[in-house]
């Protein structure tokens, strides 16, 4: 339903101008019974728009998603699906913005005063006709889509590659105790950066040193529930890979938000599983070549809350660690 979304750095060169990325939210809730969206007043150009703004340096595009919306209207949001990507031409090239849906429902907005000094709480119908942007209009109709659909109500699995560690060949320990690098380690806390766009309160990993240390800068800054899985390393995942099934499939059967951090080698074992939860369209975006994710590299995945078990939609991001 949704394709799978890989960030590029932002400022890239196309043809003679330039590529700007931005990105931004579809704050939604459920009031009376009835879905309504939230609308921005943007005074500098005097037009009503979304919530949404240009990637600062080394940033991924999902974490500018989350501060933008933050900055502009004071709401903490954790990302749902992906909506449109739209495209418009500005001054110096092109202007790319990338929208996820954002549940905030219990959330009260509050504009900063500066770039947003209105906000508004209504209907699809009433967003549809206040846009200024025609383009904006294309997120919206993604929304609306998932919502018909009962998609729109999800919760985050996210699929962690460990950041790089030590070489094999340089380590003459256990291999389960093998740790980062030092290009791993400031992975890790660029993976605790890109997590908290989904902010999973639950880490399942693989209790080899090398995984534990890449998730450890995010359970530690979000006190989030750790539980340490044998099934996920390699070695046991290799000699009893329906045990490494199972693991995963219980993650789902929780039905919370959750990461999973594993090995090169365990991936296509998870992936094979989290496939069959999802279309052969969304299917067709997981990865499927080794090494199947960069060290610290992530799959985001959607899983439905009304439709048990329904992946939605599927995502990959690599952390910038620089």
């Amino acid at each position: 339903m949704v394709p799978t979304t890989k960030d590029a750095p932002a400022g890239t060169t196309q043809g003679t101008g330039v590529t700007v990325a931005a990105a931004g939210t579809l704050c939604w809730r459920i009031e009376k019974g009835r879905l309504e969206v939230l609308i921005i007043h943007r005074p500098r150009y005097k037009d009503w728009s979304w919530p949404k703004g240009k990637l600062d340096p080394g940033e991924t595009t999902p974490e500018c998603a989350v501060r933008e919306t933050f900055e502009e209207v004071g709401l903490s949001v954790k990302l749902g699906i992906p909506l449109a990507t739209i495209t418009y031409p500005v001054a110096s090239g092109d202007k790319v913005v990338h929208y996820w849906a954002a549940k905030t429902e219990r959330l009260r907005p509050a504009p900063d005063g500066k770039e947003v000094d209105r906000v508004l709480w209504v209907s699809p119908e009433s967003a549809r006709d206040m846009l200024s942007n025609p383009s904006d209009v294309e997120p919206l109709d993604a929304l609306l889509e998932a919502h018909r659909a009962k998609d729109l109500q999800t919760w985050p699995l996210i699929v962690v590659r460990h950041a790089k560690a030590k070489p094999r060949s340089s380590w003459s320990r256990a291999e389960g105790e093998r740790p980062l690098a030092a290009t791993g380690r400031r992975q890790a806390i660029a993976v605790s950066r890109l997590l908290q766009a989904w902010n999973p309160e639950r880490v399942v990993s693989s209790p080899w040193v090398r995984c534990v240390q890449t998730i450890s800068p995010y359970v530690n800054q979000r006190s989030a529930k750790l539980k340490l899985v044998d099934a996920l390393t390699e070695h046991d995942a290799s000699r009893k890979p329906a045990r490494a099934r199972s693991a995963v499939e219980r993650v789902i059967d929780k039905r919370r938000p959750v990461a999973i951090c594993t090995h090169r080698p365990v991936l296509p074992l998870v992936f094979s599983v989290l496939g069959e939860h999802m279309t052969s369209a969304l299917r067709a975006l997981l990865p499927v070549e080794d090494p199947y994710l960069a060290p610290g590299e992530a799959v985001i995945c959607q899983v439905s809350s009304t439709n048990q078990g329904r992946i939605v939609s599927v995502e990959q991001f690599r952390a910038y660690d620089d």
